[in-house]
This record gives C-alpha cells, sequence and structure tokens, in this order.
C-alpha cells in the first residue's frame, strides 16, 4: 500500500529509532556475552526483528515518496541517502545479533577469557555510546557532529588492534575456538563502529544536500 505522506521526517523517525535499537542491543549483547547469559542472548537475536522491520518500512516509503511527491532536489537527495544510512544501521543490528549469538552458542561457557573482558566491555559501551549519539544527530541534524565522534572510533578500532596483540603474545596459547570466538568478536565491535561513524557522516547529506567524503 502506497503511502503519500511518508516524507524526511518520517525518515528520519525511522533512522533514529533504528540506531537507538542498535545501541540497545549491543550494550544487552555484550552483557549476555560476558555474563553467559543465555535468557538475554536470545532476547537480543529476537529483538533485532524490530530493527529490520523498520529498515524494510524505509525501503518500502523511501521509494514511494520519491514517485508520488516529487521531492525537490534537496530532499530527493537526503531521502536517497536515508536509505543508505539504514543499511548502515540494519548491519549494525546484524552484528549485535550476531554477538549475542556467538553467547548462546558458548552457554553455559564464557567465550570471552577473563583477561579479556575488560577490553570487550570497553568495547561495547564505546559502541553502544556511539550508536545513542548517531540517534542524537539524525534527530538534531548537527551537521559537524560526525567530526566528534572519530575518537570514539579510534578507541575502539584500537582495543581491536589490542585483542590481536594479546592472542599472539599470550604466555599459554589460546584454544582454538577461543581465539576464533575472540577473533571474530572483535572484529563485529569494530565493524559496528565504522557504520555509526558512516551514519553520522551521512547526516550532513541528509539534512543539507552537501556531499561528503566517504574515504574520511
Amino acid at each position: 500500500m502506497h503511502d503519500a505522506s511518508y516524507d524526511l521526517a518520517d525518515a528520519g523517525d525511522a533512522l533514529a529509532e533504528m540506531a537507538r535499537l542498535a545501541g540497545q542491543a549491543l550494550s544487552q549483547a555484550t552483557e549476555a556475552l560476558l555474563e553467559a547469559d543465555l535468557r538475554l542472548a536470545e532476547s537480543v537475536i529476537s529483538g533485532d526483528r524490530a530493527i529490520d522491520a523498520l529498515y524494510r518500512q524505509l525501503d518500502v516509503h523511501t521509494p514511494d515518496a520519491l514517485a508520488l511527491q516529487q521531492p525537490r532536489a534537496r530532499d530527493l537527495r537526503a531521502l536517497v541517502t536515508s536509505l543508505r544510512m539504514s543499511a548502515d544501521l540494519e548491519r549494525m543490528g546484524d552484528l549485535a545479533r550476531h554477538i549475542a549469538t556467538v553467547a548462546r552458542m558458548r552457554f553455559p561457557d564464557h567465550a570471552v577469557p577473563d583477561e579479556l573482558r575488560g577490553t570487550f566491555a570497553r568495547m561495547g559501551g564505546l559502541g553502544a555510546e556511539l550508536a545513542q549519539k548517531c540517534a542524537q544527530i539524525i534527530e538534531t541534524r548537527d551537521t559537524g557532529a560526525a567530526d566528534r565522534l572519530d575518537a570514539q572510533d579510534d578507541a575502539v578500532d584500537r582495543l581491536h588492534r589490542g585483542v590481536f596483540t594479546a592472542l599472539l603474545s599470550a604466555d599459554q596459547p589460546y584454544a582454538v575456538q577461543t581465539a576464533i570466538d575472540v577473533t571474530l568478536l572483535s572484529r563485529y565491535y569494530e565493524r559496528f563502529a565504522d557504520h555509526a561513524v558512516s551514519v553520522a557522516r551521512r547526516v550532513g547529506f541528509l539534512g543539507t544536500g552537501e556531499p561528503w567524503d566517504d574515504q574520511a
């Protein structure tokens, strides 16, 4: 069913909600991972459907708005950009679900060794904070805020590299499955942060139509 009333404000609301949900999912997935909480892991996995539903909503209604409303050039660019942002946010939800899935697979054991728990707790906290800031940036159209997220993204990158250093320098080699789990998990957090920064950088284009540097 076509919705001729769907516009840029609706798209912005959906994007902000996706960012909030992704941040909550990452926070809960991290807790499930570190506490071996099966119930919470299952909740994150099933909850990803809410993010997917918003993604489908944008995927259906944004083309309708383009076809039926004949938006101005700036709004046209912004609506198209919102589709790219929603893809990043949907991927963030998937990454949180992947983390929860690892927690579920290893239950009742812990996937993360004790000596790396602090690292993963920090990555989870930074990633969730990035997602919440994305929601605020989308709502306020703060086109200069993306640059302020770089320090947190850099911190996640450093923690990600630190995980590999720990794996290689451990006095006692980790079991193969543990090393695989930790490597994948660290990558999930690193990619989550990258997608969050990508979303924030696109906000300038969403609100103003001004291009942004995709290589930043």
